[in-house]
């Protein structure tokens, strides 16, 4: 299992709304997220700098599209571009984050 961590940065005064839109999860969204081998998806926000601190463990995928292509994802980020910092192509913009500690207690 892979995995991966980023940030993105949310508009000043759309903290409950991006909660809000996430607490509702579109159904399609999450069967697309699970397709590409997406297991657990966390986000979190600091609250006084909007960055949103996103963390996920994947399993390699088995989609013939990539999800940055898949229409589901592309009218997630049509939905969620007034609200945060994109790009010209609507995807958020992240910055990916490089892995430089891990304790599995599972390990030890």
């Amino acid at each position: 299992m892979n995995r991966s961590a980023f940030t993105m940065k949310l508009k000043k005064g759309f903290e409950a709304e991006y909660k809000l839109r996430h607490d509702n999860i579109w159904p399609e969204l999450a069967d697309l997220l699970a397709e590409d081998g997406i297991r657990e998806y966390y986000i979190f926000l600091d609250q006084e700098t909007g960055i949103l601190f996103a963390f996920m463990k994947r399993e390699p995928s088995n989609m013939k599209l990539s999800i940055k292509e898949h229409p589901v994802m592309k009218k997630w980020w049509n939905y969620m571009k007034d609200i945060m910092y994109t790009n010209p192509d609507g995807s958020p913009m992240i910055t990916g984050l490089t892995e430089v500690f891990a304790l599995n207690s599972t390990e030890w």
